[in-house]
């Protein structure tokens, strides 16, 4: 029976514990009604949250309708929010499917926690979960893609791994519980519905326990990816340092490109541009390669992950001394000492340009800053942050770096400037 199965699931992938509070997922469909009804069955504490993303019109108030009467028949607390979907997925710039996704996530997590419950019972099966992992590997994937879904994720856990589409269906009959029907899971319109609809039936003519196949070949690859996760962990740790990662370490790994893909996925890079990335390793420095809010920048010997980040301009502190025998010129980088007399306020802040021109604190050529900042072995990203602190046309001060030799104090000066970065 579908519940004593659901109960030995949910005692052997510890999912929650019988006095916890559960927080289900109700969206109205088959699947989210036989969840509240085996959890309530099983005797635990169920509040439910249902999400109106306004994308199927009438259907999308239906569905609310139907959820509201459900949960007042059982007697479940409902908490449930409006979307507009379309709106959010144009603000943030991705598909409206991962705008619902990201929606419906970020305030069930928000009503767990205002209802004080343990976790969030989502209704993902083993369809889904064959599903998943034929359209990740249709995509393409790393090993973690051809885990399935996973039971539990921190606090989203999914009691119905352990049944199939069809039991749930046969359920909710047996015990004269309807539920309503999403129009668009009848159509062949989004890839996972041709997976659903095409695919795998073809698939079952092949085989007809093709899905019992996948789910035993993804149980495997989960326990494997655990081995593999240690192995990635192990080469990070290898190739990271403070400055970046290690391209000759990199190189040295048993298999550098998947190493890259690990370390670079989450930020947002995909397969193809960590091929292109891996292209670049042997060629010339300052090649750049932007995913989202990332950046990765070939330098010399590392490549740089970076935010994509406008330059933050410092904040200076000017002191007026009057020079004395005892007065000590300091060293530190981000304290600059100038003859006053020498100066013209007001000082002028900017980021250096091409062409820039300034003579080192201790030389008397003048250098291109362009130059100086490369033989310095500066980094793409500290070259385009360098501010530069001028009198008039000229450069007094390479910020936090070195001064120019012109506005030095020497014996002839009476007073000194000295200005601080403090921030």
């Amino acid at each position: 029976m579908e519940k004593e199965r659901v109960a030995r699931y949910i005692s052997q992938k510890k999912l929650f514990m019988p006095a916890d509070k559960i927080l289900v997922a109700l969206s109205g469909g088959a699947d989210s009604v036989a969840l509240l009804c085996l959890l309530q069955t099983l005797g635990y504490e169920c509040e439910a949250a249902h999400c109106n993303f306004h994308l199927r019109s009438e259907e999308s108030d239906r569905d609310e309708t139907f959820v509201r009467q459900l949960c007042a028949k059982r007697q479940v607390p409902l908490h449930t929010v409006h979307f507009d979907t379309l709106r959010t997925a144009e603000e943030r710039h991705i598909s409206i499917e991962m705008a619902a996704r990201e929606l419906r996530y970020e305030w069930f997590e928000k009503i767990r926690t205002k209802s004080n419950a343990n976790v969030i019972a989502v209704a993902h099966h083993q369809d889904d979960s064959v599903e998943t992992l034929l359209l990740n590997l249709i995509r393409g994937t790393g090993i973690n893609g051809l885990r399935g879904i996973r039971p539990k994720n921190g606090h989203i856990v999914r009691p119905l791994l352990c049944l199939d589409r069809n039991e749930i269906i046969n359920y909710l009959n047996r015990i004269g519980q309807d539920y309503v029907t999403d129009s668009t899971n009848l159509q062949d319109e989004y890839t996972r519905n041709k997976i659903r609809l095409n695919l795998l039936p073809m698939m079952q003519e092949i085989n007809p326990s093709v899905k019992e196949s996948i789910l035993n070949t993804a149980e495997h690859l989960n326990e494997a990816s655990a081995i593999y996760k240690k192995g990635i962990e192990e080469g990070i740790q290898r190739v990271r340092t403070a400055k970046g990662i290690h391209i000759g370490a990199l190189m040295h790994e048993p298999a550098p490109k998947t190493l890259l893909f690990e370390i670079l996925y989450p930020l947002g890079f995909n397969a193809t541009q960590v091929e292109d990335i891996c292209r670049a390793l042997e060629g010339q420095p300052g090649k750049v390669f932007t995913s989202g809010h990332w950046r990765v920048v070939k330098d010399r010997e590392y490549l740089l992950i970076e935010t994509c980040q406008q330059a933050t301009q410092p904040t200076l502190t000017m002191e007026e001394h009057i020079l004395t025998p005892d007065f000590i010129i300091p060293r530190d980088k981000t304290v600059a000492c100038f003859d006053a007399d020498k100066l013209m306020l007001p000082l002028s802040l900017r980021l250096w340009q091409k062409g820039d021109y300034f003579i080192p604190f201790g030389m008397k050529g003048r250098r291109k800053i362009s130059d100086y900042m490369t033989d310095r072995k500066f980094s793409l990203l500290r070259k385009e942050q360098q501010w530069v602190l001028c009198c008039g046309n000229d450069i007094i001060w390479l910020v936090g770096e070195r001064t120019d030799n012109r506005f030095r104090i020497d014996e002839n000066t009476r007073k000194a400037l000295i200005i601080k970065v403090t921030a």
